[in-house]
């Protein structure tokens, strides 16, 4: 018994198992703002959008920050916690 491949059942979609997930991409907010938002350790409040809940540091996909913006809020966001500013690990 042949299938028809035609619909799509098998072969002709991205992601294998008819996952498609297409939404719009998201843009880094720093690259896409005119106002210069200076990524800095010691700006606490802007830093804590990026941690999660146990006070991780939310990866680039989620936050939709470029590679270069990402690593600069990295960088920034564990030189606060060496200052004390935001913790290590969540309470």
């Amino acid at each position: 018994m042949a299938r028809n491949v035609d619909r799509g059942e098998r072969g002709g979609e991205r992601g294998g198992r008819g996952q498609q997930r297409r939404g719009r991409r998201r843009h880094c907010q720093f690259c896409v703002s005119r106002v210069e938002i200076i990524i800095d350790y010691k700006n606490v409040n802007m830093l804590r959008q990026y941690l999660d809940d146990r006070a991780r540091i939310r990866k680039a996909r989620q936050t939709g920050t470029c590679r270069r913006h990402q690593s600069r809020l990295a960088s920034a966001i564990k030189r606060s916690r060496e200052m004390a500013l935001l913790p290590y690990i969540a309470d």
